[in-house]
């Protein structure tokens, strides 16, 4: 029984020190008091939400809340667009659809993901994803650690040349490399 129970928490330790590094901040000398942070339904923290690639962003959680450990987007997205494939070398990113149903690919493999559903894909996999329901749907992103992305996003979401080109070059000094087209929502 012993064994078994050493098995478990051996194989659920991995899983623990990711979910740590999210609740569990530094307790050194220089750690900044801990405080909640509450977000009402429909606002964002920084009071300025943001369009991008059609899709209306909230923050939920900035990087600066967080002193950098992730920064969470709250998207709406009414048009069947995404990102074209691209990795980010720097940071891992977690989707979790809550309406509506889009089409994934990460690394090699695509998927259909529907509401409740979530993904987890790690720094330097090529991911894409496109929405491919009617209405609007709606997706969570993080971005662990929170690195420059809420800055690329804001940045290139100004940008009057929205060029997948123009966008390129931005992403590659914000630790992005764009590797191929958008997926298509088929």
């Amino acid at each position: 029984m012993l064994r078994r129970s050493f098995l478990h928490l051996s194989l659920a330790a991995p899983g623990l020190a990711v979910v740590s590094s999210f609740v569990a901040p530094s307790q050194g000398p220089a750690a900044p008091p801990r405080r909640s942070l509450l977000v009402r339904a429909g606002t964002d923290s920084t009071s300025r939400p943001f369009k991008f690639l059609d899709a209306l962003f909230t923050v939920k959680v900035s990087g600066r809340d967080t002193q950098g450990r992730c920064v969470i987007f709250d998207t709406l997205r009414p048009a069947k667009v995404g990102p074209q494939l691209h990795l980010h070398t720097d940071l891992d990113e977690w989707f979790y659809v809550e309406a509506g149903e889009f089409k994934f690919q990460a690394g090699e493999e695509t998927m259909r993901l529907k509401a409740g559903d979530s993904l987890f894909v790690p720094r330097n996999m090529p991911h894409a994803f496109v929405k491919t329901s009617e209405g609007t749907a709606h997706l969570i992103v993080m971005h662990q650690p929170a690195g420059t992305m809420e800055e690329y996003f804001r940045t290139a979401s100004a940008m009057p040349d929205q060029s997948p080109e123009a966008r390129r070059a931005l992403g590659e000094k914000h630790g992005m490399r764009f590797l191929g087209p958008a997926l298509t929502p088929d």
